[in-house]
């Protein structure tokens, strides 16, 4: 029964069902903050979102809330989320970066793959004055 539960939960974690986006970011940002500062901007209100895509944000910003955790010995993060064509996740915190991190691991490849599969853009990098910046752009809309 446990391994039931386990892969309905990857398929479309209950979350998202409960809580809507917002709410299943914003628990997983809180269970994720530990000692840290971290701040989470969502719009007041999300509009209906494609499910593929909704999915893919929540699985993105979990990867990227996770690798922060474990990786970047920061002191603090932001996540922001953005809809208005398309949706738009970002990740920065004041870690140690990539370089310090160690090689890139399946998080890194996990978070490019689910943006392409939906023909979305991609971005894994250094923040501005250090730490780590993880940038995903998804189309709302079939794109021609």
């Amino acid at each position: 029964m446990a391994d039931v539960r386990r892969l309905v939960y990857n398929l479309r974690p209950p979350a998202l069902d409960e809580l809507g986006l917002a709410g299943a970011i914003r628990q997983t940002a809180a269970t994720h903050a530990g000692g840290m500062r971290m701040m989470v901007e969502l719009p007041d209100h999300l509009p209906v979102l494609p499910a593929a895509v909704e999915l893919a944000a929540y699985r993105i910003a979990q990867e990227a809330l996770t690798n922060v955790t474990r990786h970047a010995r920061a002191r603090r993060c932001r996540l922001r989320l953005t809809v208005d064509e398309d949706l738009e996740l970002e990740v920065v915190d004041n870690g140690i970066g990539l370089a310090g991190a160690g090689p890139p691991g399946v998080g890194m490849s996990s978070i490019r793959e689910r943006a392409a599969e939906l023909g979305g853009i991609s971005s894994i990098g250094p923040g501005r004055s250090n730490g780590t910046r993880v940038f995903v752009q998804l189309p709302l809309l079939a794109r021609a």
